[in-house]
């Protein structure tokens, strides 16, 4: 009897969420196939931002995987931006139902580091999206594109930030349009050419699409990460990959201060690594009809950096640890107050069971980090990049 399950094509599966969602739909007895070409690998190398711990190549955690689980995970290594042949090979061979996209330069500082990371990000994002747009037109045209995008495409506008449309009427006439964005960096605005040539793609060519503004990603295990040492994924804590938490729960541990940087008034929507794969695995398995751009907004609570802060200090404590926040000169242009109220309906009506911030998570975290304190880098940890070259 064939499988029933959609088969999911999973860009970007050697990354920090890729290779956490290749199992978790391998472990739920979809098939999968992972294409990465390694890339992240080399941009943690230019900044000496190395993951906490050692992660074994892709072939050898796909080994592994196979190993305990009886499942094979094929890979396909190949640039999606810069070879379009390969991406057509990928999907004529593969023929995947879903196809996954975190295939990304994720790193809003490496963005702003100056032009040429510039130039890399936009045309790393922005062509690799188009590559895959033009192949699933040509060889799986009823595939669905469930596509990574971030909640930093809207930036921090003074109205409720909806899911990715907004009604609005001008002079006597009302109009659907997709929601203005005020992307933060040329990494963010990569996200807002994406999610912009998606929805041309699907109104054009009835292309199917699912676009997950995502809010920022903490935690470290999943159900399958924790199977065997050798399936981690990447934890990072620097100021170029890095991000709040992950920084704050590592500077605690390291017994120097948590950097907020400037006021702390910051809002931003979290999310922990177990719902991204929920969040995921709902938008798979409830596709959209042919045409149709439908968005979600991917995030379970929201936080300041000041609240955040607060937060891990006082897990901290409870443990033991005498941490101290510290404000520091804010390298970015950012809004450091402002109104953020953004909607997060969609998913949980599709059954997001929300994974909230907890002593105990950040306890867990904090745990995995002291096993390998001795790898850590201070001199990462500050940041360097600034949004404004004096």
């Amino acid at each position: 009897m064939s499988n029933s399950k959609p088969r999911v094509l999973i860009l970007g599966g050697d990354g920090y969420l890729g290779w956490p969602t290749a199992m978790h739909f391998s472990n739920a007895g979809y098939p999968v196939a992972i294409v990465d070409n390694l890339s992240k690998r080399v941009w943690e190398a230019e900044f000496g931002s190395m993951p906490l711990w050692h992660l074994p190549s892709i072939q050898k955690r796909v080994r592994v995987w196979k190993a305990g689980s009886k499942k094979e995970i094929p890979v396909y290594i190949g640039d999606i931006a810069h070879n379009h042949r390969f991406v057509y090979k990928t999907l004529e061979d593969f023929k995947p139902d879903a196809i996954v996209h975190y295939a990304e330069q994720p790193s809003a500082p490496y963005s702003m580091s100056g032009r040429e990371k510039a130039v890399n990000t936009q045309v790393n994002n922005i062509a690799g999206t188009l590559n895959i747009l033009f192949a699933m037109r040509k060889y799986v045209p009823n595939a669905h594109l469930v596509k990574l995008g971030t909640m930093g495409e809207y930036g921090t506008p003074n109205i409720d930030i909806e899911e990715g449309w907004l009604e609005i009427e001008h002079k006597g006439r009302r109009e659907r349009v997709l929601y203005p964005k005020q992307a933060g960096s040329w990494y963010h605005q990569s996200k807002v050419h994406d999610s912009n040539n998606i929805e041309f793609a699907c109104r054009v060519w009835g292309i199917r699409a699912t676009d997950l503004n995502q809010g920022i990603v903490y935690g470290i295990d999943t159900d399958e990460t924790i199977l065997h040492p050798e399936l981690l994924t990447s934890f990072h804590y620097d100021h170029v990959f890095g991000t709040a938490l992950n920084r704050f729960c590592t500077q605690a541990v390291a017994g120097i201060p948590l950097t907020v940087y400037g006021k702390g008034g910051q809002k931003r929507g979290f999310l922990n690594i177990r719902d991204t794969l929920q969040c995921i695995k709902l938008a798979v398995d409830n596709p959209v009809k042919a045409g149709e751009f439908r968005v979600f907004n991917q995030f379970t609570e929201v936080l300041s950096v000041a609240e955040l802060a607060e937060t891990v200090k006082k897990a901290a404590q409870t443990l033991g640890l005498p941490v101290t926040v510290k404000k520091i000169e804010n390298p970015r242009v950012e809004k450091e107050e402002h109104y953020y109220n953004p909607s997060n309906e969609s998913l949980l009506k599709l059954g997001l069971k929300p994974t909230l911030l907890s002593h105990e998570l950040i306890h867990s975290m904090m745990g995995k980090i002291k096993d390998a304190r001795e790898h850590i880098e201070y001199d990462i940890i500050h940041p360097t990049i600034k949004w404004k070259h004096d």
